[in-house]
């Protein structure tokens, strides 16, 4: 292997290590939170703090990781990124109480948070313009895998020894992340640092952290408050928005910004944040809806929904270096198209899902997903990312990936919320049909007594029996029709973002360009 290919061989592991660390770390303890609930001794709604804070702290970091690049540099800001989250990793582990869990796992989020932004625009800077889609999609298949990986992972680690090694595997892996990082990654020549006399944009930070901070939990606990019926939700989400809006406003006639929105003003990177945070609205959505519906309408075990969701995984594994390479020879534009519509149609297949479809349906569903998810993901950061300068990739990658996670909130957020919300509507619509003047039900009410009573025995009635099974029946076709309510929603936002696609500047794709720059 010539030097030059060595060189970015070995800065694409230093960064993609920790980053897919951090990522599964998202949704690694989700399948661990009853265990920690028992060993910790909390109740069920304290539990949940556990994912909330790290979501939280991980939201507000990312937005600011460009600014801390230029106050740290970019290597030292990487190293301490990879050391604060390391070292929290081993005291999450350690716990001894929930508030002392929930407290490191608040250090992992603000650790990790600059892990993500950081990786992309090296990775972007690394490669030259011809070969940044095959970097994108080195770099999806940590951000696309980690949240399909870490449930897996963290309920075997969980399974087989105890729920605090999912927090201690971070530890020898981020010593070796630590190292390469130290060894490989140098800060660019263009790298600019603030300078001694130049004011610290505290008021930026404050707005940025209160507003950012706020939405999170507003998203994470909205439905579980019932939104905006609880006083809690209302202030929270009011003082949210009131923050961002003066967060806007401040930035944009601040001369040193903690937060650059200047860089919105690119047209591709404007357009590619809004595809990327309606795309992953919907993707993220799909990720939540799919084992809910498996585990809960047709029964299956959690290591059964595993089953279903691990070939989409595989796939999409293989086919992130496809889509990468065919974007050196056809216009991106056009692939991430065909993913957008390719992924609309998968959804489009599972909203049609009924509550007597075999686990090979239920997979092809999760396989064309992993078809059309590496097309999205790759073309789409190449594309927003692409027109970029290099001075200026760190707070756009930091808002990129900040509008991503973002994406994926809101639409967690909004599928449990329409789920719950259309149960209802259908429930009470069919629920018209079960009374003595509707003849289907009057008909089969008795028949399934008389069952009942050949399988149980004569001398207790049955009819009351008889009425709650229906009515079981009843709330599982409910649910049924409301997870295809949501599916199809989705479908219809990923393929309605077609027509902005073409909108966006078509990529570079001409051989050669600077060679890695990171080192």
């Amino acid at each position: 292997m010539p030097r030059e290919g060595w060189v970015r061989f070995c800065i694409t592991l230093s960064v993609m290590v920790p980053t897919l660390l951090e990522v599964l770390d998202t949704s690694v303890a989700n399948v661990a939170l009853s265990h920690i609930q028992g060993s910790l001794s909390a109740g069920q709604e304290e539990a949940t703090w556990v994912l909330t804070s790290y979501l939280v702290a991980n939201a507000v970091v990312i937005p600011m990781s460009g600014w801390l690049s230029k106050l740290f540099g970019r290597k030292n800001y990487l190293l301490l990124s990879i050391v604060v989250f390391t070292a929290s990793s081993a005291l999450c582990g350690m716990a001894w109480s929930l508030p002392s869990l929930i407290f490191f796992r608040i250090v992992q989020g603000l650790g990790g948070g600059g892990l993500q932004p950081l990786s992309q625009a090296i990775l972007m800077e690394t490669y030259p313009p011809a070969k940044r889609g095959m970097a994108m999609s080195i770099f999806g298949m940590g951000v696309v895998l980690g949240p399909i990986l870490g449930p897996l992972l963290g309920g075997w680690i969980t399974d087989n020894w105890t729920w605090r090694w999912i927090f201690y595997i971070n530890l020898p892996i981020g010593l070796l992340a630590l190292w390469m990082c130290w060894n490989f990654i140098e800060d660019p020549h263009y790298q600019v640092r603030l300078s001694k006399g130049e004011k610290v944009d505290v008021i930026g930070l404050a707005l940025l952290s209160l507003g950012i901070g706020c939405l999170q939990i507003v998203l994470d606990k909205g439905q579980q408050e019932d939104w905006f019926s609880s006083d809690y939700i209302v202030v929270l989400a009011a003082v949210s928005a009131v923050s961002l809006v003066l967060l806007v406003y401040w930035e944009l006639t601040h001369d040193n910004p903690v937060l650059d929105l200047r860089v919105l003003k690119n047209r591709s990177f404007a357009i590619g944040n809004v595809v990327i945070f309606l795309g992953f609205f919907a993707f993220f959505g799909s990720i939540v809806l799919l084992p809910m519906f498996l585990q809960q309408i047709l029964g299956y075990t959690s290591f059964q929904a595993g089953l279903v969701l691990g070939p989409g995984g595989l796939l999409t594994l293989f086919a992130l270096p496809v889509a990468g390479k065919l974007t050196e020879k056809i216009d991106a534009r056009f692939l991430l198209a065909l993913g957008l519509c390719v992924t609309a149609y998968s959804l489009w297949y599972m909203a049609r899902f009924n509550m007597a479809i075999d686990m090979p349906t239920a997979v092809t569903g999760r396989l064309i997903q992993g078809v059309g998810m590496p097309f999205f993901f790759v073309c789409l950061s190449l594309l927003t990312m692409a027109s970029v300068p290099n001075p200026q990739m760190n707070a756009a990658s930091a808002l990129f990936s900040l509008f991503r996670n973002l994406g994926g909130s809101f639409g967690t957020a909004f599928v449990t919320t329409l789920l719950a919300r259309r149960v209802q509507v259908h429930q009470n619509y069919l629920i018209e049909h079960l009374t003595p003047f509707d003849a289907i039900y009057a008909d089969r009410l008795p028949r399934i007594g008389e069952y009942l009573s050949s399988r149980l025995g004569n001398w207790v009635e049955h009819t009351q029996a008889a009425a709650g099974l229906v009515y079981q029946q009843l709330q599982r076709q409910a649910a049924t029709m409301a997870y295809n309510d949501a599916n199809f929603s989705q479908a219809v936002i990923l393929a309605g973002l077609v027509g902005l696609v073409f909108f966006m500047r078509p990529a570079v794709r001409r051989k050669g360009g600077p060679g890695p720059s990171a080192h």
